[in-house]
C-alpha cells in the first residue's frame, strides 16, 4: 500500500523546497515519488495532509549512548577537564541501570525523529540495545591511552570489543587529541583499512590548545588528578587538530566533534593536507561544558562540511536534534532552515557513508519522514516541534 503525504512545505534536501509537495511512501517506508502539487500522477490519489514541514528523519552524528544513566550527574559551566573527570568518577553503576537508561534513550531518540546515530562507546554494553533498536547505530569504538607503552595493547581491546558490534557499521577511532599519545596513533594506522571512519574530538576546549602550544593550563591538572603521564609530550606550537590528524592516514576519512575553539586557520590547515573531513557540532553540549558555541559563520564562509551531534545526557538534557538546532539558529539568526536541516540529515549520512539509504526525501530511499510544526513559514521558532510520521 503506497501512501501519499503533503504539507505546506517538503525539504527533500537534495533538491529544491517544495511548497505543498507530496511524498509516498510504501508500507516499509520506502520513497516511491516525490511530487509538486500539480503534478498530473497525483491526480485521483488520496492525500494525508498535514501543517508544517515534512522532512527526512534526522542523523544523529554524535552521541554517547552507553553514557545515558549519568544525565544530571554532571555540573553545568565545569570547563571541559573537569568534566572529564567527573565522567571517569561517576560513570559507573549498575547494569541494570545502565541497560534502562539506554532502552529509554534510545526510545526517545527514535521518538525524536532521530533515524541515524554515530555513537561512541568503550565498551560493547550498548550491543544488545542497537540489535533490537529501529535506528541505523554506526558505531565508534573509542581509543583512549595517553601513555605510549599502552598503545598496542589499546588497540587490542578495542578490535575485541568491534567484534560485537554490525562489522559493517563499525569503526575503531582515536577518542581525542589530549588522550591519545602519538605512538597509539600510529599503532591504528597500521591496522584499519582505509574505510575505518575516525570520529574524533576535537578543541571542545581552548585548553586542548594551550596544552599542545605550551604545554600549559588547566589539563596538568587533569593528568595530575587521574595520574596520567605526559611527561613524553613537548609544547610543540601547534594547535590539537594538527596534534592528532596528521598521525592519521591521509585517505580516511574524519568527523571532528565539537569544534568549538577550531580557528579558520586550523580549517585551512585541514584544507591544504587535502583531508577529508566533516564538523561535526553539538551546541547544547558545547553550552553545558564551556558555556559557548563554536563560530559557526566561520565554517560556513569557509564552505566546511558541517553535520549535528547531541553527545551525551552527560552533557546535554535531551538527545534532540531539532533541540540542537534552535541553539544554532538562537544565535545564529542569518542561516536558513535549509541550510541547517542538510546539516542534520544528509550530511550526517554522508559522512558515515549511509547516504545510500537515509538522509533526504528521494526515491528508493527509507530516511523515515518527519514533520516540523510550529515553524513561522520556514523559520524555525521556540515553540517548533517534531512528529515523526515514518
Amino acid at each position: 500500500m503506497i501512501t501519499y503525504y503533503t504539507a505546506d512545505y517538503i525539504i527533500p534536501v537534495t533538491s529544491p523546497v517544495i511548497k505543498g509537495g507530496v511524498v509516498a511512501l510504501d508500507e516499509k517506508g520506502l520513497i516511491i515519488g516525490v511530487y509538486h502539487s500539480a503534478d498530473p500522477q497525483l491526480q485521483d490519489k488520496e492525500l494525508t495532509r498535514y501543517e508544517g514541514v515534512l522532512i527526512p528523519g534526522f542523523v544523529n552524528g554524535h552521541c554517547h549512548l552507553e553514557l545515558s544513566h549519568m544525565r544530571g550527574k554532571v555540573p553545568t559551566g565545569t570547563g571541559l577537564p573537569k568534566f572529564l573527570s567527573t565522567v571517569m568518577s561517576q560513570r559507573v553503576a549498575s547494569q541494570e541501570d545502565i541497560a534502562q537508561a539506554m532502552i529509554k534513550a534510545d526510545q526517545d531518540m527514535y521518538a525524536k525523529g532521530i533515524q541515524v546515530v554515530g555513537d561512541h562507546v568503550n565498551t560493547a554494553v550498548s550491543a544488545a540495545v542497537k540489535a533490537e533498536s529501529p535506528i541505523c547505530y554506526h558505531t565508534f569504538v573509542e581509543l583512549i591511552g595517553f601513555d605510549p607503552a599502552v598503545a598496542d595493547e589499546r588497540v587490542d581491546q578495542a578490535r575485541d570489543t568491534e567484534y560485537e558490534f554490525e562489522p559493517q557499521r563499525t569503526s575503531i577511532t582515536p577518542h581525542a587529541a589530549y588522550s591519545c599519545s602519538k605512538k597509539l596513533l600510529r599503532s591504528l594506522s597500521d591496522k584499519v583499512d582505509n574505510k575505518n571512519i575516525f570520529s574524533i574530538h576535537n578543541q571542545e576546549s581552548d585548553e586542548e590548545n594551550k596544552f599542545f602550544r605550551y604545554k600549559q593550563g588547566a589539563f596538568l591538572d587533569f593528568y595530575k588528578e587521574n595520574n596520567i603521564s605526559h611527561e613524553h609530550v613537548m609544547a610543540n606550537g601547534k594547535n590539537a587538530l594538527q596534534n592528532s590528524i596528521q598521525f592519521l592516514p591521509e585517505e580516511n576519512r574524519v568527523v571532528l566533534v565539537h569544534n568549538t575553539y577550531t580557528a579558520p586557520k586550523d580549517m585551512d590547515y585541514v584544507t591544504r593536507i587535502g583531508r577529508d573531513v566533516y564538523y561535526c557540532l553539538c551546541p547544547k553540549a558545547n553550552l553545558y561544558i564551556e558555556g559557548r558555541l563554536p563560530k559557526v559563520q566561520n565554517f560556513v564562509l569557509s564552505k566546511q562540511k558541517l553535520m549535528i551531534g547531541t553527545d551525551s545526557l552527560a552533557s546535554n538534557d535531551t538527545l534532540d536534534i531539532l533541540e540542537e538546532l534552535k541553539a544554532i539558529h538562537e544565535e545564529f539568526e542569518d542561516l536558513s532552515l535549509e541550510t541547517t536541516i542538510a546539516w542534520a540529515t544528509i550530511n550526517g549520512a554522508t559522512a558515515l557513508r549511509l547516504e545510500d539509504k537515509y538522509g533526504s526525501l528521494e526515491v528508493g530511499k527509507t530516511p523515515g519522514l518527519l514533520l516540523i510544526k510550529g515553524l513561522d513559514g520556514l523559520s524555525l521558532t521556540a515553540q517548533a516541534s517534531v512528529q515523526r510520521i515514518v
